[in-house]
């Protein structure tokens, strides 16, 4: 009878856990992974007081994204210098720009702003509701087909600024009432002004998933000294997405807000 050797046996077996973990791994369809950056970018002016796009291009560069929603952003307003900003930032990092205006201001606009690696195959404008006298807000979303062949939607916005709820949970009511009729898979993502478990955050996650640990929210406000966190990246529906990673991004310079990046997973 042959001696069998255990030794040898067991690294065998060893190699081919590790082997067949890695393998798993692969498995991951890199065609169904979507990278989602929500950015602030305080109308182009860097925390240095200057109007320096580059800074703020350099970030996303970075962080390589699939989708930017972009908030605060001007479309030829006398502070921004009569720039299109976003067009400017679609310019410099190689992304598709598009604008949405919330409301005329300064010679000009200001509204959202995203920036995709994929084409548009439609767009829509949402202006949310607000209280008379105070700044207009809306909701910009494109649909785009993945290099999978599935489409999705991804929704960029800037909610209310004010301490007061009352015009945020107006917002957050009419994104759920507006895109809950979605065909396709859909991200929402931006600036909410809403800190973790309040009204307003509430009522959007009655519909959305938000993608942050809710054990501990990575604080997005303010950059030099983030103390709360205000900015998100959300989904829908929940057993469509899975949430690979997070990160968030906190350049002192390019903007008051960190940038927020997530990387999700397009589910079968």
């Amino acid at each position: 009878m042959k001696h069998i050797n255990y030794r040898f046996v067991l690294r065998l077996l060893l190699v081919c856990l590790i082997s067949g973990s890695a393998w798993s791994q692969s498995q991951i369809d890199s065609t169904k992974i979507v990278k989602v950056l929500s950015f602030n970018i305080l109308h182009g002016k860097t925390m240095k007081g200057d109007f320096n796009l580059d800074v703020i291009a350099k970030v996303i560069i970075d962080a390589n994204p699939d989708f930017v929603a972009l908030q605060e952003v001007d479309y030829k307003t006398n502070r921004a210098k009569k720039y299109d900003l976003v067009t400017e930032l679609g310019w410099r990092t190689k992304l598709s720009p598009l604008y949405g205006r919330a409301m005329y201001y300064d010679g000009g606009e200001y509204g959202e702003g995203v920036l995709s690696k994929h084409t548009f195959l439609n767009t829509r404008n949402v202006p949310l509701p607000h209280l008379k006298g105070d700044e207009p807000r809306a909701a910009l979303e494109i649909t785009t087909v993945l290099p999978s062949k599935d489409t999705i939607s991804f929704i960029g916005t800037h909610l209310d600024h004010l301490k007061l709820e009352t015009n945020k949970i107006m917002q957050a009511k009419e994104i759920n009432k507006v895109f809950s009729s979605n065909k396709y898979p859909t991200i929402l993502a931006g600036d909410l002004n809403a800190v973790p478990n309040s009204n307003t955050m509430n009522i959007l996650e009655s519909f959305w998933t938000a993608s942050y640990d809710k054990n501990n929210p990575e604080p997005t406000f303010s950059s030099e000294n983030p103390t709360k966190k205000i900015d998100y990246v959300m989904f829908y529906p929940k057993h469509r997405w899975k949430v690979l990673k997070r990160k968030t991004i906190c350049d002192k310079i390019a903007s008051d807000h960190c940038a927020y990046l997530v990387t999700l997973q397009l589910l079968d």
